[in-house]
């Protein structure tokens, strides 16, 4: 995505893990909630195609664990999750400090 599309918005797309945490840090949510939450913070919604991989990637490195609730998959942060959160909090400070 170029600079002058979107509203000359830099593309987000590398923030998402970080995002699903920091949501899932708050409460434990089903997809919908996430891409409704990531819709208002980014202004666009994430497809199920981007939200989905993203949510199984998480669960894959431990962070996100997932329980059913009827026919809803609820997503959880786990310890490790917490920890993860943590640490990209640390390092997108230390990254991003002072550049505003």
């Amino acid at each position: 995505m170029g600079h002058s599309e979107k509203g000359g918005c830099c593309d987000m797309r590398g923030m998402l893990s970080f995002l699903m945490l920091f949501l899932l840090s708050k409460k434990s949510m089903h997809g919908q909630e996430i891409a409704d939450e990531l819709e208002k913070r980014k202004g666009e919604r994430p497809s199920p195609g981007t939200i989905y991989p993203a949510l199984k990637g998480l669960k894959e490195t431990g962070f996100v664990s997932e329980r059913k609730e009827g026919k809803t998959i609820m997503y959880s942060l786990t310890a490790e999750g917490r920890k993860a959160l943590k640490a990209s909090k640390e390092k997108f400070c230390r990254t991003f400090i002072g550049l505003f």
